[in-house]
């Protein structure tokens, strides 16, 4: 199928739509159409298991579903019903619902390296709740973020540190300082250059590289050495790690932890999750000054911690992360495979973890190219497959696995045509992807 053949055109209609009622076209800018090649950016009207289709009627194998939210896949029954059955008896109260201490104690169960916990609606607001808690029971104002991490919230005290700076005061942004991942000296840097200054590290304990040997409890140590917070973003690797999220398959216990994304498969849940003595600050059972930790209009509705409850019933009993890796690691090597035997090894890059697993584009020279990963998305949109990433979803087959691979095969083709003739324009339909992070439009 060419790029010609793929039908958008009501697709382009409604993202024009967007545009015009929408600033970015998208209430996400990982969902922009400017991440997407020029016209062909679907947008969608509904999804079920794996797949998705188009407002122009278009069937897609999807991956990265919700931007990893949605990991057992779209409509999945037994979250279903667990939300259907929570709607009919109201969803939001004005005193909390026996659901929240249901939710709470199946989520402490399933975690239990962490002994309170507290939704909320984003995970923005659960990782900003650990750096206010952070700053509070230390009595310090810094925060020390892992600088090859790529999100960690929409609040100004992370955004500051973006290239999208604009309308954050930089005394804002001067509050946070960085750290890059697996590195314990340039901690201990960090620490010795602000002395007492510290409030919290945090970071995502792993992403597409696996943590050296030592080095989460090293920067465990470091923290409670120097009287610092350790704050684990477990928004990915929670579930898709292990149930228990990435502290339970390495067995670090953080200070504090934030989880979402898989957490509701698609319905909006988070949670702030930690040691006792520190979330206590956030309630009424101690005797210092009080904490505004989390406190949401819609942060504990009924049928999202239904959702969260079957969620991790679901990934217990039926042991979806395994599933996620047993995919992951089929997709991997079929990818690689086809890489291979179409001469462009070197690359088209398969990165991560087999449960969350991105891709790279590189050009002849081995840089990261716009350009190419445009050529690349295209082929793949061209021929049924909507994957901004590889990452799975436990409701993919092993046969979708292997239509995705053949897919990729037949990009991988086109993009080694591109490499020979020393220049991908040809291939791009109109101008190239673009990052997410950026100073102009």
């Amino acid at each position: 199928m060419s790029g010609e053949e793929l039908r958008l055109h009501r697709s382009r209609a409604v993202n024009e739509r967007l545009h015009a009622a929408v600033p970015g076209g998208a209430h996400t800018y990982a969902k922009g159409d400017d991440q997407y090649p020029q016209d062909l950016a679907p947008v969608i009207d509904h999804g079920r298991g794996a797949r998705v289709w188009d407002v122009d009627g278009n069937e897609y194998l999807e991956y990265g579903s919700g931007l990893r939210s949605v990991s057992l896949g779209h409509a999945h029954p037994r979250v279903l019903e667990a939300v259907r059955r929570e709607l009919d008896r109201g969803s939001n109260f004005v005193r909390p619902s026996v659901v929240e201490a249901e939710a709470a104690e199946r989520f402490l169960a399933t975690v239990p390296t962490a002994e309170m916990v507290k939704f909320a609606k984003n995970g923005s607001d659960a990782t900003t709740a650990a750096v206010r808690l952070a700053r509070a029971v230390t009595g310090r104002r810094r925060v020390a973020l892992c600088a090859d991490h790529p999100f960690f919230s929409v609040d100004d005290w992370f955004i500051g540190t973006t290239p999208m700076p604009t309308g954050i005061p930089p005394e804002t942004t001067d509050l946070t300082v960085t750290f890059p991942y697996g590195d314990l000296a340039a901690v201990e840097a960090l620490f010795d250059r602000y002395p007492d200054e510290i409030a919290c590290l945090i970071l995502e304990p792993a992403t597409q590289t696996e943590p050296p040997p030592g080095y989460l409890q090293g920067l465990r140590d470091l923290a409670h050495r120097h009287g610092s917070v350790l704050v684990f973003d477990e928004m990915i690797t929670g579930f898709r790690w292990s149930e228990a999220g990435a502290q339970g398959l390495y067995g670090v216990t953080p200070d504090l932890s934030t989880f979402g994304k898989a957490l509701g498969n698609g319905f909006a849940v988070s949670a702030l999750a930690g040691r006792r003595e520190l979330m206590e600050w956030g309630g009424l059972r101690h005797e210092g000054d009080r904490v505004f930790l989390l406190s949401t209009t819609h942060g504990a509705e009924t049928h999202a911690l239904a959702a969260a409850m079957a969620v991790q019933t679901t990934y217990v009993e039926e042991g979806v992360t395994a599933r996620l890796h047993a995919l992951g690691e089929r997709l991997a090597a079929g990818v690689r495979d086809a890489a291979a035997a179409m001469g462009v090894a070197g690359h088209v890059v398969v990165r991560g973890r087999a449960s969350n697993l991105v891709f790279a584009t590189l050009d002849a020279r081995g840089r990261p190219s716009q350009e190419y990963r445009t050529l690349f998305l295209r082929s793949l949109l061209t021929g049924g497959v909507l994957a901004p990433s590889f990452v799975v979803s436990g409701a993919l087959e092993e046969a979708d696995v292997d239509r995705t691979v053949d897919v990729v095969g037949q990009a991988c083709a086109v993009y080694r045509k591109a490499l020979d003739a020393g220049d991908p324009t040809p291939w791009l339909g109109g101008r190239p992807v673009r990052p997410v992070f950026r100073r102009k439009v």
